[in-house]
């Protein structure tokens, strides 16, 4: 390609990373947010989380445009076709975690009506720090091209996994000794659970900014918890 075409293509490159990258500010926003609204009570915040999710949508459908345009015109290959690929699937990842912190606020409204176990609450905020500082690094390696970042992200997986087991095992403990927390309980479970599913899509995008660069994920196997064996199904 002539230089000034190569030019142009680096540049649309610049910006679908700078659009993925605003795109995971937000998300990361949506997460610390609806933490805030769950300690505090706060039904405002959490209605503000719920709203502000169109503005990650909106830049999700942002990254798919720019990324067919470019796989239609500047048809691109090897290290820029990865950039591209991987694009699609990050923005896809950052969507579904936004979407868990809007469900996360939807419950922390309904949950301001039923009393609900302190340390428990207190449970899902360890948890959620735990995989907003996973994002935020893992957005840092994003930026950076940070390979090894992104492994570390990776590896603290396990770690959230096996908080969120102890926090399941928990709330199934106080509604088997009182029958009137079941309900507060239930919504908990659901929040953790949504959680849980945001720090899985980190540990995804840690893998693809390894694909960026290297053109392979990390050889080993994931590190895993025992989340699995107490799923909750699928958290709405």
């Amino acid at each position: 390609m002539p230089e000034h075409t190569l030019k142009r293509f680096d540049e649309e490159l610049e910006r679908l990373s700078a659009t993925i990258s605003e795109m995971g500010g937000l998300a990361e926003s949506q997460l610390a947010q609806c933490l805030v609204a769950l300690r505090q009570s706060d039904t405002e915040i959490a209605e503000r989380v719920i709203a502000d999710d169109a503005r990650v949508d909106a830049l999700d459908n942002a990254v798919q445009e720019q990324t067919v345009k470019l796989l239609a015109l500047r048809q691109p290959m090897a290290v820029d076709l990865r950039v591209i690929l991987s694009s699609i699937k990050i923005a896809a990842a950052l969507e579904r975690i936004a979407d868990y912190a809007k469900n996360t606020a939807k419950r922390t409204i309904v949950l301001n009506n039923v009393n609900a176990p302190t340390s428990a609450v207190t449970g899902i905020e360890r948890l959620g720090r735990l995989v907003r500082a996973a994002l935020k690094d893992v957005l840092d390696a994003f930026a950076q091209g940070d390979v090894a970042k992104a492994h570390d992200v990776w590896q603290r997986d396990e770690e959230i996994d096996q908080v969120y087991t102890g926090l399941f095992r928990e709330l199934l403990t106080y509604m088997m000794e009182d029958p009137r927390t079941i309900t507060a309980c239930t919504h908990l479970l659901f929040m953790a659970k949504n959680i849980e599913r945001a720090g899985d899509h980190v540990t995804n995008i840690a893998e693809l900014v390894s694909f960026r660069a290297t053109g392979h994920g990390f050889d080993e196997a994931r590190p895993k918890g025992s989340a699995s064996l107490y799923a909750a199904g699928s958290a709405s």
